[in-house]
């Protein structure tokens, strides 16, 4: 069965950019935010997005206006009655998530439907279990930004459906053009358990001293050719977002090398959460 009507719940940066994929693809997308002042904010970001796409010549004006026409933005979730997947893209909170799982299991009418949660760390098994339809519960985990980086991780719990998971897994590959990789329901699944290790130990590394924010960035893309240094991505992904990875992960490894650095949690308590805010281990006002 074929997937036409997507739901997504919160329009920020992941949220809005899943969107985005999504209308560029065909499909029939709401987005759900919590503000008319949110609604704005974010149709205002896939409009300026969409924008740059046409200025590169990555999509025709005319394409850009099809997609457009195949987005609704709401603050009501009762809209998400009719859709076929919902994907929840709100902050990385185990209880907001639980919260809104439970509001769509009573919202979205067609048993067939997938729920899918974005988590980057938390365990899909418990969000899971705030519906009365485990079996259909699946993580589906884009990356920033989600209408350029081409992989989605799907997630299978230990109640999850296999029809449902290649569902899944079928609309992230063959609708989207995603690259699709499957784990098993572990915090980190695969890229984050083995990506945010190095970003802590980086932390760690600017933190006694050891090299200066600029050389250790340096460093990793020079010598070990990656895009950009693991300072750098912590302010792209946000420290508020890595901290809550890092004390998720802790909570189900219980391993040191998973434990957030102190200095990560001192700058999510003084606000400098990268480039959201304009400031983290860079400035970029």
């Amino acid at each position: 069965m074929g997937i036409e009507r997507v739901g997504i719940v919160g329009g920020g940066q992941m949220g809005g950019g899943i969107a985005e994929v999504c209308i560029k693809a065909g499909v029939d997308v709401i987005v759900r935010e919590v503000s008319d002042e949110l609604v704005d904010r974010a149709r205002s970001a896939i409009e300026a997005s969409l924008a740059k796409a046409v200025e590169r010549g990555k999509l025709t004006p005319e394409a850009r206006d099809e997609a457009l026409g195949r987005l609704r933005l709401t603050t009501d979730l009762e809209d998400f009655a009719d859709r076929q997947l919902v994907v929840e893209a709100i902050v990385e909170d185990e209880d907001a998530k639980r919260q809104v799982f439970a509001e769509l299991d009573r919202t979205v009418a067609d048993p067939d439907a997938i729920l899918a949660t974005n988590t980057s760390s938390l365990p899909v098994t418990r969000i899971a279990t705030a519906t009365e339809r485990p079996d259909h519960v699946v993580g589906m985990h884009f990356f920033n930004p989600a209408q350029i980086m081409p992989l989605v991780e799907v997630v299978s719990t230990v109640v999850s459906a296999p029809e449902v998971v290649d569902r899944a897994a079928a609309f992230a590959a063959e609708t989207l053009g995603k690259t699709v990789v499957r784990a098993k329901d572990r915090a980190g699944f695969i890229v984050n358990k083995l990506l945010c290790p190095y970003l802590f130990e980086a932390i760690r590394m600017y933190e006694e001293g050891f090299a200066s924010r600029e050389d250790i960035d340096a460093a990793m893309v020079n010598g070990a050719g990656y895009p950009m240094g693991p300072l750098t991505l912590a302010d792209l992904i946000g420290n508020d977002t890595l901290l809550a990875v890092a004390d998720a992960f802790f909570e189900e490894y219980r391993d040191p090398r998973y434990a957030a650095p102190p200095l990560l949690r001192r700058m999510v308590e003084a606000g400098l959460l990268g480039r959201k805010t304009g400031r983290g281990f860079y400035d970029y006002d």
